[in-house]
């Protein structure tokens, strides 16, 4: 099956943005190849400018309190696993003790460092970090893999107390997915919201389905309209064909 998550707010917008460029980044780190950690800084940069947003830190440390005290409220319950319990209560105690330890601008300490602002400068300009043009960063490529492992972990590493707390929030979100199967009349479909309030719609599809989904919601209505893939530039067509898919309503 392949699912596409759409985010309803702008919140769990930015969370799915960093979580995509935590990940990318992480992966990339853990390569060889200078052109794999050039894309790996890239990635630092990209994380610092996307979770500088102000209230960023303040959303999560509120997210998780609440998450807290909703799950803490579960104590007891004969459904419920104490231990597994204990296990998320903890993690979230942890997470939300590091993001209080966070202070001063996120990811300050990276804009103060010239040499690393330099490049980010460069890097917006297209080829604008080839070897004439910074010749230290031309220098740091040509370093072992184990060096830059090392300088790219010693910048990420700070920046990580984010991802820990995006990471609680978006499982969460998604464990809260409640899910019904329909099917989209001549590839498209419509559904009253009635005022409902979610964060994040999920649609799921066979693998083997031929079909992309559009979507656009609101407190009002979720339309979603299924478009056939195409890479040639021509104009989106939409699947002239009934289509069965799943819908997950995601609301923590």
């Amino acid at each position: 099956m392949i699912s596409y998550e759409f985010p309803i707010n702008e919140r769990i917008r930015t969370l799915l943005r960093l979580e995509e460029l935590y990940i990318r980044t992480s992966k990339l780190v853990n390569r060889e190849e200078a052109l794999d950690h050039h894309m790996a800084l890239l990635g630092i940069f990209e994380i610092m400018e996307v979770a500088s947003r102000a209230d960023l830190k303040s959303d999560l440390l509120q997210e998780l309190e609440r998450q807290r005290q909703t799950l803490a409220g579960l104590r007891n319950n004969p459904h419920i696993s104490e231990d597994a319990l204990d296990l998320v209560l903890n993690e979230i105690e942890s997470t939300h003790t590091r993001l209080l330890e966070m202070t001063g601008k996120f990811g300050q300490y990276l804009r103060e460092n010239e040499w690393l602002m330099a490049i980010k400068q460069r890097v917006s300009i297209p080829g604008g970090v080839c070897e004439f043009d910074l010749p230290s960063y031309h220098y740091w490529r040509k370093q072992s893999p184990e060096r830059r492992r090392a300088d790219l972990e010693r910048w990420l590493t700070p920046l990580l107390p984010i991802k820990h707390g995006l990471d609680i929030v978006l499982k969460l979100l998604r464990d809260s997915a409640k899910s019904s199967h329909y099917t989209a009349k001549q590839g498209c479909f419509q559904q009253m919201s009635g005022g409902k309030v979610v964060q994040m719609l999920k649609v799921t599809l066979p693998d083997d389905m031929p079909a992309v989904p559009e979507l656009s919601a609101n407190r009002y209505a979720i339309n979603i309209r299924f478009i056939v893939p195409s890479t040639s530039g021509e104009r989106a067509k939409v699947i002239d064909s009934d289509l069965d898919f799943t819908l997950s309503y995601c609301n923590l």
